[in-house]
């Protein structure tokens, strides 16, 4: 026989403070994340793209590590084992939000690493040539030529990721963090129910990831319109010189 459905207790749960800021927490940790994980990634695919084998390595080694362990695994390291090895990590500032910034950091940092390399590697050789045949060093050529038309390459992929980090904030659950997840499993304990408790926390989940959604379309498409509308305005120009060169 089905349990009967409070709906009562379901909208209390929705409205509640915990649930509340159960998702702001998430989405604190996953703001957090997404930039340190961008920022080590570009670093890490630029390794894995140098002439050097060594560097290479290092970016290979990083990537496997990361990416070959569960992400819960290394929560639990970085949570429980680091402060361990380290005591300035025993200290009062690592918080769980921290540990959960540091590991999905370093977690996502393996994979934006490669859709951040196959972004740079999409850019046509030819063009940084011609940097440096104009004079330019290496750091200014990936800031204004490579740099700039990857990103809209990487745009979509780099979305999904941050959709992806947003509901792995949930595992953040097992260090103590008080995310959403944690908010539900809290009233499912406190009033012995799992349907209204997880029901409430998967409407957040669900209302919070079409949101994201629908940012990331409308960046996509502004950035698509911006390529074509170059492309647009570039191309007369191509027959005006070929007839004045005439």
């Amino acid at each position: 026989m089905l349990a009967s459905f409070d709906t009562h207790l379901f909208w209390s749960a929705l409205s509640s403070g915990p649930y509340w800021r159960g998702a702001l927490t998430a989405l604190e940790v996953t703001a957090a994340s997404l930039p340190t994980a961008l920022v080590i990634g570009f670093f890490v695919a630029l390794g894995s793209l140098s002439k050097r084998r060594s560097v290479r390595m290092l970016a290979w080694i990083y990537n496997w590590l990361f990416r070959a362990t569960p992400t819960l695994l290394q929560l639990y390291f970085v949570w429980y084992a680091l402060p361990t090895w380290w005591s300035g990590f025993a200290q009062s500032w690592f918080t769980p939000f921290m540990a959960a910034w540091i590991t999905l950091s370093l977690n996502e940092a393996a994979y934006a690493s490669e859709i951040i390399r196959a972004g740079l590697l999409s850019v046509d050789p030819g063009q940084e040539l011609a940097g440096r045949a104009l004079g330019m060093p290496r750091r200014r050529i990936l800031q204004r030529i490579v740099v700039p038309q990857a990103v809209r390459i990487a745009i979509p992929p780099i979305g999904n990721e941050f959709i992806t980090l947003l509901k792995l904030t949930s595992l953040a659950s097992i260090i103590s963090l008080h995310e959403l997840l944690t908010a539900a499993t809290t009233l499912t304990s406190s009033k012995f129910v799992y349907n209204e408790p997880l029901l409430a926390a998967l409407v957040y989940y669900l209302g919070i990831v079409s949101i994201l959604m629908v940012l990331q379309s409308r960046l996509e498409r502004r950035f698509t319109w911006t390529s074509r509308r170059r492309r647009r305005v570039a191309a007369p120009a191509v027959p005006a010189v070929s007839h004045d060169a005439r």
